[in-house]
Order: structure tokens, then C-alpha cells, then sequence
């Protein structure tokens, strides 16, 4: 598996691979550093494409590394989840797990040799006041009052506060570097919080926990990572990575490199705002298939493949390309399924229709094919009754001109089998259509006679074998193209009503046998999934992944 692609840049790969030309560099290790605080998003999908794709061409390393820094956010079931996703996608890392947390007693160490460099201090000042005093954009900051406490009083200090003498807030540890500096992230920004919360790798031994800055270039220099891929947001904290690393005793130094993130129309990509989502049961869970994370979107019925594929397309850049638009990552779902999905028949919104001319014991059994393309795929048996399931979207009383389905006194084919006219519409007292009257012409089966055309071809399912499905029907979760553009409205006021709508259907009997994560083509209707939890035989569950029609497609045909 490669995730190179020929149709869009990626500019770290070039650089990377200029690098090994001219022998600056040997191995190659990334890694991939999610905090486990929430389940990884479609932008975290990117990035474990880049970091683990990068390793697999360069021959090198890829490192899963979890920065669990702040246990009062974290879970477990987080964790397990992320490993989850990751081997889901189709990556394996290097050697076991590594934690953040792994490296806490030599961070520490690292903590009290800047002390006795004189470049940390312990500071009292409140988190409102350290805010006042860190300065603004065109002003700078100013000296806090315990800027010159001893190497001993910090030390003494330090160690008081591992050991949970003082409680929370009451005192941070931050490094001396320079509080005039242009940027902000260098005015002696904090290295130790004090946190009185048992954490999921090491219970109770700390009460301070380091800050993401101080943790992530010390654990990367740790593994050796030879380049620390990240977003832009991070390109200004870059001197500061680099400041630890020059005053710092590590044993390697390595390099970091921003690349511009992903941002999704009517998505978002938020931890925070996916979060509430779920804590206000606005979402089923984060693997609910509305959600933009890998594993609901694996839910929905997405494929890896399809994944890395929308990994490739978007490319790598620095520039901040706006938003992708969510087209591109439906063509991609789109075209997988299309070669690799098989196809069945599923009536949505069923309507009865009795064929009038067919006995009621006949019976037929079609032979079909799996996949139109695929010789692999074994055949499907459609049987043929007497009565008839079809969508009644593909009937109108009173249907405008090119209206080709079924209408009063007009024929449509069944699909793969025999040309029907609508005789006659039974309705209910309160005027509802129930059921249709038709009539097969039966020297219609595969073939259309001479001097008679029939433009409509209807999907349809057999009322004797037909097997009850429970369809869920998908849409985006919000209704707009950037759901927090505008800080001044609740991003939930965009909610789209219409998100989840679910239908009882009818499916051809073929899909009796399916098993979670099954995918299919519904012909004439869409792509579906069977739910990977709710779905069981004698109950199954279908979620709409994408629909038959390919915007992204046109838009790369006009251009």
C-alpha cells in the first residue's frame, strides 16, 4: 500500500526525499501524537495518512504516541478507540504503544536541570494575573514578581508541588526566557500545572503535570523522531520546540515541520464541539454515522481505502487551501463502492402492487449478477411473485410529461424481468393510495418488442420473500457550509432536521445474510452499509453512506 499520490503535492515528501538525495538524512521516523481526550476526527485521518505514508515510503518508522498530559480529560476507552482507528485505516506502528506519561520522570529531571541553569522559576501569580502580565500582541509582557526567586527556592518549590502540597492553581512552573519577546509563546510560558487527578497510566505518583510545549519536542527528541509533522497552528510555537531542544542535555534533535490542516465544508473538526455534540445526546456517541470522526464514518460505510484515497487527493500543503469541499470525500467513498460494492434491490418506501394476470402460486427465480463488472461476485436469486413491493416514488397519479415510471394506463420494466401496466389505483377511505393493479406482458422478459418503447426501469422486491429492513437515511449534520464561521451564533443553530430520517423497507432476500459492515449497492437508490452494532440477522439495520449521483465528478469534468 502506498499513499503517494501522481494528482496532488506534497511538498514534506519532496523535501524529505531531497533530503535522503543529498544524505542529510538516514532513517526516517514520524509519529502520530493524538491526545486521548476524544475520538480522532477526518483532520486526524490526514495526518495518520502523512506520518504513517511517509515511514512506509522512506523505508522508516512510524511511532503512535499518546500525549496524555492532561488526565482530568483523558480516558482509556479514548485510547482504545484511537489504536482502533489507526489499524482500521491500514497502518501498523513501530514497537509497542508509547505514552507521553512514559517520559514524565525524565521531563522532570529536564525541569530541575533548567532550574539550575537558571531558566525556570516557580511562579505564584494567578492565571489572571499571569495573563495581564504575559502582555499583547503590540505590547510586551512584563517580569513577574518571583522571576528571581534561588535555584534552591525553585527547586524546594518544584518538589513540593509533585508531591501535592499546594493545590491547584496556586503555583506553575514556567521557563525564563524572555518576556519582551515578539512571540508570545516565548514570554515564559509554563512548563508545570498542578493537577490533584489520578491518571490512567500512572494513578497517583504526580500531582504536576507538564505542559503539551514542554512534553512533545523532549518525547519526540526521546524516540528519535527525525521529523515532527504538525499543523500550522503550531508553526509559532516552532521556536519554542526548538528553545527546549538547544538548552536541553536530549539525545537528538529533531526537526518540525507545519503543514496546512484540514477543513471540511458542513464538517466540524473540533474535539470540543464533537464532544458536546455527544455530552447533549445530540449524536449517538461519537461513532454515530453523522459524526466526522474514523469510526463513524466507518459506520456510515466508508471503507479505509476510500480514506487514504481522500488523504491523497487533498494533497499537502502550507498554504491554507480553505475549506475541502465534502464532495471530494463522497467521490472517493463513491468510486470504491462503485467497483467493489455488490448490488441488490431495496424497496425504501414501499408500495404494493398485485400483478393481476399472475397466478397466485407462480412463481420465478431470476439469476442476477452480484456486480455488473465483477465475475467474482457470485449471482444473486430474485424470486418473481404475484405481488410486489415497488417504491412509491416511481408512481404519479397525475405525473408530468417526462415523468417515465409508473403511472395510470403506463408501463415501466421491473428490473431484470418483464414490462408492467398500471390498470387501476385502490385507495383508502381517506383517499391515500395502498396498492396498484397491474399486468405483466409476458413476452416482455428480456427483451423489448419491436414497435413499442419503454423508457422507465423500476427497482422492485418480491411481497412473499421480501425481507424487512430497518434504512437509515443520512445527511450532513449541519446545514450550513462552516457551522462556526460566525462567533456570534451557537454553532447548534445549524443543526439540519433532517440529518437522520428512518424508514422501515423492504430488500430483495438476498440481503438476509448480511453481516455487519456489509456494503451495497441499493440499484437506483444509493449506497448502504449494514450497521456495524445494531445490524443482526433476523434485524437488519442499513445506513445510507453516499447517493448514486457524483457532484464532484461534474465539477472535475468542467474544470
Amino acid at each position: 500500500m502506498t499513499t503517494e499520490s501522481t494528482s496532488a503535492p506534497n511538498f514534506i515528501r519532496n523535501q524529505i526525499r531531497e533530503e535522503i538525495e543529498a544524505g542529510r538524512s538516514q532513517k526516517i521516523v514520524t509519529r502520530f501524537p493524538p491526545e486521548p481526550n476524544g475520538f480522532l476526527h477526518i483532520g486526524h485521518a490526514k495526518s495518520i495518512c502523512l506520518n504513517f505514508g511517509l515511514a512506509q515510503q522512506f523505508g522508516g518508522d512510524c511511532h503512535l504516541r499518546f500525549d496524555d498530559t492532561n488526565p482530568a480529560k483523558e480516558e482509556q476507552a479514548y485510547i482504545d478507540a484511537i489504536k482502533e482507528d489507526v489499524h482500521w485505516l491500514g497502518f501498523e506502528w513501530a514497537g509497542e504503544v508509547r505514552h507521553a506519561s512514559d517520559y514524565f520522570d525524565q521531563l522532570y529531571a529536564w525541569a530541575q536541570h533548567l532550574i539550575r541553569e537558571g531558566k525556570a522559576y516557580v511562579d505564584d501569580l494567578s492565571p489572571d494575573e499571569m495573563r495581564e502580565y504575559r502582555g499583547t500582541l503590540t505590547e510586551p509582557g512584563r517580569p513577574s514578581p518571583w522571576r528571581e526567586r534561588s535555584v534552591e527556592e525553585n527547586l524546594d518549590l518544584l518538589e513540593r508541588m509533585r508531591v501535592g502540597e499546594f493545590a491547584e492553581g496556586e503555583k506553575v512552573l514556567r521557563a525564563k526566557i524572555d518576556m519582551a519577546s515578539p512571540n508570545i509563546n516565548m514570554r515564559d510560558p509554563i512548563l508545570y500545572r498542578i493537577r490533584h487527578a489520578t491518571h490512567h497510566q500512572t494513578g497517583d505518583k504526580w500531582k504536576i503535570y507538564p505542559s503539551y510545549d514542554f512534553t512533545h519536542g523532549q518525547s519526540d527528541a526521546i524516540e528519535g523522531i527525525s521529523h515532527s509533522v504538525c499543523t500550522l497552528e503550531f508553526e509559532d510555537h516552532r521556536p519554542l520546540y526548538e528553545w527546549f531542544l538547544n538548552n536541553l542535555p536530549v539525545p537528538t534533535k529533531p526537526r518540525q515541520i507545519e503543514f496546512a490542516r484540514l477543513n471540511l465544508n458542513y464538517t466540524l473538526t473540533s474535539k470540543r464541539k464533537l464532544k458536546l455534540l455527544v455530552d447533549q445526546g445530540i449524536v449517538d456517541g461519537w461513532d454515530d454515522p453523522r459524526m466526522p470522526t474514523i469510526s463513524g464514518m466507518r459506520r456510515r460505510g466508508y471503507t479505509a481505502a476510500s480514506i487514504r484515497r481522500f488523504c491523497e487527493m487533498i494533497g499537502v500543503t502550507r498554504a491554507d487551501g480553505g475549506l475541502v469541499d465534502i464532495a471530494m470525500l463522497t467521490h472517493a467513498i463513491r468510486s470504491d463502492l462503485e467497483e467493489n460494492a455488490p448490488r441488490a434491490m431495496c424497496v425504501i418506501n414501499p408500495l404494493k402492487v398485485v400483478l393481476t394476470n399472475v397466478a397466485e402460486d407462480h412463481e420465478e427465480v431470476y439469476e442476477v449478477p452480484g456486480h455488473p463488472g465483477r465475475e467474482d461476485m457470485p449471482v444473486r436469486k430474485v424470486p418473481f411473485n404475484r405481488e410486489l413491493w415497488i417504491d412509491r416514488d416511481d408512481f404519479m397519479e397525475e405525473p408530468p410529461k417526462k415523468f417515465f415510471r409508473l403511472a395510470p394506463g403506463k408501463e415501466v420494466r421491473l428490473r431484470n424481468s418483464y414490462v408492467i401496466r398500471c390498470d387501476e389505483v385502490v385507495k383508502d377511505a381517506e383517499g391515500e393510495i395502498v396498492e396498484l393493479h397491474c399486468s405483466v406482458d409476458f413476452d416482455t422478459l428480456g427483451k423489448n418488442p419491436e414497435g413499442r418503447k419503454v423508457k422507465g426501469v423500476i427497482h422492485w422486491v418480491s411481497a412473499i420473500h421480501g425481507v424487512p429492513v430497518e434504512v437509515r437515511l443520512y445527511d450532513n449534520l449541519f446545514m450550513v457550509e462552516q457551522p462556526d464561521k460566525d462567533k456570534d451564533t451557537d454553532f447548534l443553530e445549524h443543526l439540519n432536521p433532517e440529518s437522520l430520517v428512518t424508514v422501515q423497507a423492504m430488500a430483495e432476500p438476498s440481503l438476509a445474510g448480511a453481516g455487519p459492515e456489509d456494503r451495497y449497492q441499493f440499484e437506483r437508490v444509493g449506497y448502504f452499509c449494514a450497521d456495524r452494532h445494531a445490524s443482526r440477522p433476523g434485524q437488519l439495520v442499513f445506513n445510507r453512506t453516499v447517493g448514486l449521483k457524483d457532484s464532484w465528478a461534474k465539477i472535475q469534468k468542467k474544470g
